[in-house]
């Protein structure tokens, strides 16, 4: 991974006009990242979104959620997708992207307006169901992005245009490629 200066506020607010053009309903699938262990990264072509374990080789359901009652895998937070051109600006490069914890980058608007609750998705042959859980930033994401990175993407403008990225549930399992569409139904 290449060095990467944290960006300021200002250099932050200057990449909102390219984020506020992604497409609204038909994107694309640009990164695939598995996460087989904590801070383990892999980043694959082509995968499985299965019901029960979401991307399959991913630690979301051994890893489990430290805020459910039984400190099992939070049903709603299965996947983890993130705006490109959001992980771009704050991580300067592709190559930097995986830092971020999500599984998916994708070329399509996030923000609640477009992508409300309830919306079903298509991913390559999966469908996939966003969820009200938000997806906020953590102390890991301050540490590879900058406070600044982190007070941006959850300013409230914003949370309002999930710049954190959002959470998702797979309905229907498949396959999914990178470069695969990703569109609304």
């Amino acid at each position: 991974m290449t060095e990467h200066k944290h960006l300021t506020a200002k250099e932050l607010e200057s990449g909102l006009d390219n984020i506020l053009a992604s497409p609204k309903n038909q994107g694309l699938i640009e990164l695939i990242v598995r996460r087989p262990a904590v801070n383990a990264r892999e980043v694959i072509s082509s995968g499985e979104l299965d019901l029960q374990l979401g991307l399959v080789g991913d630690n979301w359901k051994s890893r489990g959620y430290r805020k459910t009652a039984d400190g099992s895998a939070h049903p709603e937070m299965q996947l983890n997708i993130m705006n490109s051109r959001v992980a771009n600006l704050v991580a300067g490069n592709r190559d930097r992207w995986s830092l971020a914890g999500d599984q998916f980058y994708v070329d399509m608007d996030l923000s609640d307006q477009n992508l409300p609750a309830g919306t079903h998705l298509s991913l390559g042959e999966a469908i996939i169901e966003v969820t009200a859980e938000p997806h906020l930033g953590c102390k890991k994401f301050v540490t590879r992005f900058g406070q600044q990175a982190m007070m941006f993407v959850n300013s409230g403008l914003g949370k309002q245009l999930n710049l954190r990225g959002i959470n998702a549930k797979v309905v229907q399992a498949g396959r999914i490629n990178t470069g695969d569409s990703l569109s609304k139904l």
